[in-house]
């Protein structure tokens, strides 16, 4: 695991956790050896890591959309969205030049094809159409 991610998820931890300040420091000295998160090694996190897990701590899964998907695969996302409301691919040009203020879908970054396709699930929920 790399430091600076492990680091990050034990400040995670520590908060979800509420763990004041000297229980904190406590608890790194008694699993890690140190009294600050800086002076952790790899396998010294991983141990924080595992003794904030045992004590109750469970990470969250990242809820922010990732641009991980095929161009293509958004793109044919967006035309099923499309054909279901009975659109044409304008509606989504007009859409991107509001949401964007880029004229055409097909010029669009993989981030914004993701929220161009949010906006179109959510106007398919908000007419009552089955999702494509």
């Amino acid at each position: 695991m790399s430091r600076n991610p492990a680091l990050a998820k034990i400040h995670i931890a520590k908060k979800e956790l509420a763990l004041d300040d000297d229980t904190y420091r406590a608890m790194l000295q008694t699993i890690a050896g140190v009294t600050s998160s800086k002076e952790l090694s790899d396998a010294g996190a991983a141990k924080v890591l595992a003794h904030l897990r045992h004590c109750g701590w469970k990470p969250k899964k990242g809820n922010r959309p990732r641009a991980g998907g095929s161009r293509q695969a958004l793109v044919s996302k967006i035309e099923a969205l499309l054909a279901e409301a009975h659109r044409p691919w304008s509606y989504a040009d007009a859409m991107a030049r509001h949401m964007f203020y880029v004229d055409k879908t097909d010029w669009l970054a993989p981030e914004q094809l993701i929220k161009l396709v949010g906006a179109l699930t959510y106007d398919a929920k908000r007419h009552g159409r089955p999702l494509a």
